[in-house]
């Protein structure tokens, strides 16, 4: 009776300590990224924009939660949501749809968020559907890079300045394994 207290307690503990090491090598990785739309742009022409190349600093990041760039295991992306900075009183109500597209040096590009069927009546904030695929190869390049695509429904008016802001689930591997 005793080898099977001791047995349980054993499978127990290394059961619920494994799932608490693991918490301790998962991370978030965030980054935002501007784009501006200029005015005037065609009505249900789908037209793209490119952010500059976007510094991974992912090396720092990495080191910073005591793991390398070799013990990742897979990187997701949990979220990316858009918030109209400028113009101050603007709204994504000229919005049909948009999708966001990663890119980086030596990899295919990647749909990795969108948004369909925007609603007219959409305020200055929108949150994107992610494709929830690993990233890792991405990410752990020194630099990657957006493109949005994007069709509208209406003309604008003036310039307007679109935040990009994206958090990365990063799980590295427990104890080297």
């Amino acid at each position: 009776m005793n080898k099977r207290i001791f047995l349980f307690a054993i499978i127990f503990l290394s059961t619920f300590g494994c799932a608490r090491i693991d918490k301790l090598t998962q991370f978030e990785m965030e980054y935002t990224e501007s784009v501006t739309i200029e005015s005037m742009i065609g009505i249900n022409l789908p037209f793209n924009l490119f952010t500059p190349a976007i510094s991974t600093n992912s090396e720092s990041v990495f080191e910073i939660n005591d793991t390398r760039k070799d013990r990742i295991e897979q990187i997701i992306l949990t979220s990316l949501d858009l918030t109209l900075s400028i113009p101050d009183d603007g709204d994504f109500s000229f919005l049909k749809a948009i999708e966001i597209y990663i890119s980086a040096d030596g990899l295919d590009e990647l749909k990795i968020a969108w948004k369909e069927d925007i609603p007219s009546t959409v305020a200055d904030y929108i949150e994107l559907d992610t494709a929830g695929e690993d990233l890792k190869e991405y990410i752990v390049k020194d630099e990657f890079s957006l493109r949005v695509n994007t069709i509208t429904d209406k003309l604008i008016s003036s310039n307007h300045q679109i935040d990009i802001h994206s958090i990365f689930f990063v799980d590295a591997e427990v104890l080297g394994q």
